[in-house]
This record gives structure tokens, C-alpha cells and sequence, in this order.
């Protein structure tokens, strides 16, 4: 395939309202492919909390951020290039599913085959990765949105690591602030 054409997007942060639409188109136009239900190239975040995927700002978890050399020169602290090569199928810095969630949709089918009864039928969650009915949702991209999650969940965010837990909460009560990335 040739590429003819590169579209790119710009995110006011000033302006956003936290509304996914930004999020959705981008998933519904790169990630409807098999393989790629639980990736989200762009999402909007509510911070303060710990991100999707999880705790992806933690610098000293995933082994990110640079390192200066004792001769002056900076590289990536998970080594040099031929190091992060060597690792490129198989690395151990990189999140696992967990970190993401697991990808579901629901079953719809069964709200359109459904039979006469006392209660109205419901589409219950089901795996995209095993096809299994899934009992619970345990967690999703947006899972702390609007400071739904629990406060013991959020507080991890590692941008508030030295701050006390009484001082955040207060900084969360007050503040709220919409991550487009």
C-alpha cells in the first residue's frame, strides 16, 4: 500500500470538555481490526488518577524515561538501541493485557432472539479475547472518569506520589482536569 496522505489532529487542551468524541472517532476509524479491541490511540483521561493503561506515567514501572552517561550523553534507561532491538518482540517493560482491559462487547444477538418473558432480555458482556460471557467488567479506559473510581485507586497517580492523601483529596474535590492524549 502506498500512502498518499497523512491526516493529523490537534487537541486544544484549553477547550476540552471531556466528551470521547475525539476518542471514539479515532477508535472506531484505527483499532476495528481483530487483535487491536483493547488499544486506545487517543483517550481522554480525567486527571487526577492512574491512566490507561494503568499506570502508564510511572516511570520507574515500565522502565521509561532517560539516563545521563557519566561522558555527558543521555539514552533511554531501558538501554541503548541494539538492547531495545533485542527486546522488540519480547519485552518485559511493555504492558500486558491486565494493564489494559479485557476487551468486550455484548451480546446483542441474544436481545434479538430473546423469547417472550416476565423480565426484559439484557446484552450481557462477552470477551472479545476468549468469547466467553464475562460476569463482571473489572476495569475499562475510562474506569476513574469524572473521579468515578475509588479514591484508594486514584490516589496512585504518581504525579501526587509525595503529596499527602488528605492535601489530594481536597486537590481532587477541587480541581478536575480533562487529559486529551
Amino acid at each position: 500500500m502506498k500512502v498518499r496522505a497523512q491526516i493529523g489532529m490537534v487537541l486544544n487542551l484549553d477547550k476540552c470538555i471531556g466528551c470521547h468524541t475525539c476518542s471514539v472517532t479515532c477508535k472506531n476509524v484505527w483499532t476495528n481490526r481483530e487483535g487491536v479491541e483493547y488499544a486506545w490511540f487517543n483517550n481522554v483521561e480525567t486527571k487526577p488518577g492512574i491512566g490507561f493503561p494503568k499506570e502508564w506515567e510511572n516511570q520507574k514501572k515500565w522502565n521509561g524515561g532517560w539516563v545521563r552517561r557519566k561522558n555527558g550523553r543521555i539514552e533511554p534507561k531501558m538501554g541503548a538501541k541494539w538492547r531495545i532491538l533485542a527486546k522488540i518482540f519480547a519485552n518485559p517493560d511493555l504492558p500486558e493485557i491486565e494493564d489494559y482491559y479485557e476487551p468486550f462487547d455484548f451480546d446483542y444477538g441474544h436481545l434479538q432472539a430473546a423469547g417472550e418473558s416476565k423480565t426484559m432480555p439484557t446484552a450481557r458482556p462477552r470477551s472479545k479475547l476468549t468469547g466467553e460471557r464475562m460476569e463482571k467488567i473489572e476495569w475499562g479506559p475510562n474506569w476513574e472518569e469524572i473521579l468515578g473510581g475509588e479514591f484508594e485507586k486514584r490516589s496512585k497517580d504518581v504525579n501526587f506520589e509525595g503529596v499527602e492523601k488528605e492535601i489530594y483529596g481536597q486537590f481532587e474535590n477541587t480541581f478536575m482536569m480533562y487529559l486529551p492524549r
